[in-house]
């Protein structure tokens, strides 16, 4: 995206995070008895213990008590098999319409906007119970030739709200996370894709592909959202990553094999990183803030760039085709990938050089894609043709 014409701004696909910068460090991948956007801009870790729990078994039902495993991260090890737990999203028997889910930290969940439900549905980790959030206006739109109900479909952590774009509405609503209630919506120009909240301006940016556009709110009156600017890009923005210590935002040009790196403050755009991505484009994308890496997901593996040096290519991680948004949890300095195409989850640690060594893998539903992680590395992603939340297990 060479010029960016600024007019004032917002984008999304979210991701920002802390890091543990100790190459030989134990880390813990969880496993449950079974395998596999949002997220809050910081996870902190609680103490784990050392010990190694049972080995992986058959995929089981959502009462089972998931359990965890601790591994070595270096490069000799082999990758754990990781399975998981389904548990059924609520008010919806067949196909889900989800794309970006998110991982809420103060409260321990994961919130999962369906779009042809008209709602958004909050998973506690801890009583594995959802709370399904309804009333948000649903609509039948014509997309590539095919008629889809549309409806939430993208959801990103602030202070106290959440934020939700509604693609049926063209509008982005904050929900308390307090109340789980509905606050006043705001109009976008068009439909919005990724939502995020940049924590450090207060601010939430929405990305609105047809527009080639980031929308920016105002949101320091958290329930009240005001319009402040509108960034004109060279392409069409998908996914983001915010790296608030260094004050930046990171989105993609799906259609122009770019990464824009946007300066939170002016925004305005500082850098334009040329891909190697097929035609298709690149997707999810995520950032190291402690060590500068950025990871730019494109449809069939990710790209290790290196942020603080001109996006430099360090490094690649295969990762089977189908790949959409990433996630990053820097505290342990793993990077989840699910590649709907080849129904295949990764975890894969990254050392203080770039370089990813897978540490664990699993098989998934086809269309699997999209996983977060919690705090504790447990995985998330949404099991879209049967309607079910995958949880990959969780560390005790």
């Amino acid at each position: 995206m060479g010029a960016i014409r600024w007019a004032k701004d917002a984008t999304s696909c979210e991701m920002a995070v802390m890091s543990l910068c100790s190459r030989a460090a134990l880390l813990v991948v969880p496993l449950t008895c079974s395998c596999g956007r949002a997220s809050a801009p910081q996870r902190e870790l609680p103490p784990k213990s050392p010990e190694i729990s049972s080995a992986a078994a058959p995929e089981h039902g959502p009462s089972a008590a998931p359990s965890a495993v601790a591994m070595d991260a270096g490069p000799a090890s082999a990758p754990a098999s990781l399975t998981f737990d389904p548990v059924p999203l609520p008010g919806v028997t067949a196909h889900a319409a989800v794309d970006f889910i998110a991982y809420e930290s103060g409260h321990e969940r994961v919130w999962v906007p369906v779009g042809n439900t008209g709602s958004v549905d909050v998973f506690d980790i801890a009583t594995r119970a959802f709370t399904a959030i309804g009333g948000f206006p649903t609509k039948e739109i014509e997309v590539k030739g095919s008629k889809r109900m549309m409806g939430p479909s993208s959801v990103s952590i602030g202070e106290g709200f959440a934020y939700v774009g509604n693609r049926a509405t063209r509008e982005v609503c904050p929900v308390s996370t307090t109340t789980l209630k509905i606050g006043t919506c705001l109009k976008v120009a068009s439909a919005p894709d990724a939502v995020a909240y940049v924590a450090s301006g207060k601010e939430v940016w929405v990305t609105t592909p047809r527009d080639q556009a980031i929308v920016v709110f105002d949101a320091s009156k958290p329930d009240a959202l005001r319009a402040k600017a509108t960034l004109r890009l060279d392409g069409a923005p998908e996914c983001y990553a915010v790296d608030d210590s260094r004050g930046l935002f990171f989105t993609n040009l799906e259609d122009n094999d770019k990464t824009v790196v946007i300066d939170v403050k002016t925004h305005k755009a500082t850098a334009t990183w040329n891909l190697a991505c097929s035609s298709e484009g690149p997707r999810g994308i995520a950032v190291d803030t402690k060590r500068g890496f950025v990871y730019v997901a494109c449809t069939d593996q990710v790209l290790v760039l290196g942020g603080t040096n001109n996006g430099s290519q360090l490094a690649k991680l295969d990762t089977g085709a189908g790949v959409d948004n990433i996630d990053w949890l820097q505290a342990r300095q793993l990077l989840y990938v699910a590649a709907g195409k080849s129904a295949r989850l990764t975890v894969a640690h990254v050392d203080d050089s770039g370089q990813p060594s897978v540490v664990a893998t699993g098989a998934t539903p086809d269309g699997t894609r999209n996983a977060v992680a919690d705090g504790n590395g447990a995985v998330y992603a949404v099991d879209r043709a049967n309607a079910r939340l995958l949880v990959f297990g969780h560390s005790r």
